[in-house]
């Protein structure tokens, strides 16, 4: 249970930290404002799938969160009316994105595995 509690807290902790990249974008390096949010995003994914598996190893969490954030860029691609609605509130754009960028893959990638090295480091 402790685990899924610092889990958490991590995930909390992503969140405000993503939202701090698009709140405060302006006044962030241009590297940080353009990159960070994406790979922030990812690695909380990374986060959320170790709350739900904390009793696996964290290479699944690696795996799942890989496909799922893969999966979100790439369904950019669909672009039928109704789900072009649905990524222009909000929440939808913060979780579905807007427009396929194969960058963001990069992006992913490497919030994802930025968390699952420190993940590692401190398991041990």
């Amino acid at each position: 249970m402790r685990s899924k509690l610092v889990y958490c807290g991590a995930v909390l902790l992503a969140v405000m930290l993503g939202l701090g990249t698009r709140v405060y974008g302006d006044q962030l390096p241009r590297f940080v404002s353009g990159h960070f949010g994406d790979a922030i995003w990812a690695g909380m994914i990374y986060l959320a799938f170790r709350v739900l598996l904390t009793r696996y190893p964290l290479r699944l969490s690696l795996m799942l969160s890989l496909c799922f954030s893969f999966g979100i860029e790439f369904s950019q691609l669909y672009q039928a009316e109704w789900i072009i609605h649905v990524r222009s509130t909000t929440a939808g754009g913060l979780i579905l994105g807007q427009g396929f960028l194969g960058i963001d893959l990069v992006r992913y990638t490497a919030g994802i595995l930025f968390c699952y090295v420190i993940d590692q480091i401190l398991q041990n």
